[in-house]
């Protein structure tokens, strides 16, 4: 199957100060999200992508123009983002626009972070239905694009940080109620790939390093898995 990188938004104006900025309209990238975005359009402009998808969200949307000016500049491809409802942040219902400091009064807040699966936001969604279709969006778009691309298609989803920990929650065969252990920081490539057998997480909330290795070598194709490698294997060429 195809690889997938998992990209968080730069960071906000509502990250900056303390906000739970959900769905709410107008939250853009402040400076140094704007930098961040950047930095990790560049970064995967090492490795030229089959698609990039995003939520609806104006942040990931910004973020989302970053890795296509980093494909440009690379020489690759022109590629346009398509927004993907199933991306989009958690509907946190009447906690959405609060402060944090605020929010971590709340008898919820407990439920949130000791056992989410059992967490329904007032007036939005669970934090089980935010899994489901994120899940499901994710696995059907990768297995559309090795259809049309091949396993050895490279491809870009930008969305948020508790979106993308349920992501790979999911992957790593984690319970919900343990994905909060996973960090996801702004602006930053986690990377999922979809085997026959099962999914194998790659790369967990990485800033730096060189991602050509991601890059399908001339002539040669990947080989359908045969399982985990007994001992940790070889590691990429």
């Amino acid at each position: 199957m195809a690889t997938l990188l998992l990209v968080r938004h730069g960071r906000t104006t509502a990250n900056a100060s303390g906000l739970l900025a959900g769905r709410t309209a107008g939250v853009r990238l402040d400076e140094l999200g704007t930098q961040q975005a950047a930095r990790a359009g560049a970064r995967i402009g090492s490795v030229a992508v089959a698609a990039l998808v995003t939520s609806p969200q104006e942040r990931c949307r910004q973020t989302a123009r970053a890795v296509a000016a980093g494909q440009r500049d690379a020489g690759h491809a022109t590629t346009r983002a398509v927004t993907e409802k199933g991306l989009a942040e958690c509907d946190y219902g009447e906690w959405q626009g609060r402060s944090l400091k605020d929010l971590v009064r709340e008898p919820l807040w407990k439920t949130v972070q000791h056992q989410p699966s059992a967490a329904v936001f007032p007036g939005g969604e669970s934090m089980v239905a935010m899994q489901h279709r994120a899940v499901a969006a994710v696995r059907r778009l990768d297995a559309e694009i090795t259809r049309d691309h091949g396993p050895d298609a490279v491809w870009v989803a930008v969305s948020h940080g508790d979106i993308i920990k349920s992501v790979l929650a999911d992957a790593l065969g984690m319970h919900l109620d343990l994905f909060q252990r996973i960090n996801v920081d702004p602006a930053s490539v986690s990377i999922v790939r979809y085997a026959p057998d099962r999914p194998y997480v790659l790369a967990s909330n990485t800033h730096d390093g060189d991602l050509s290795w991601l890059a399908p070598k001339p002539g040669r194709r990947r080989t359908r898995s045969r399982g985990a490698a007994v001992g940790g294997g070889a590691g990429p060429a």
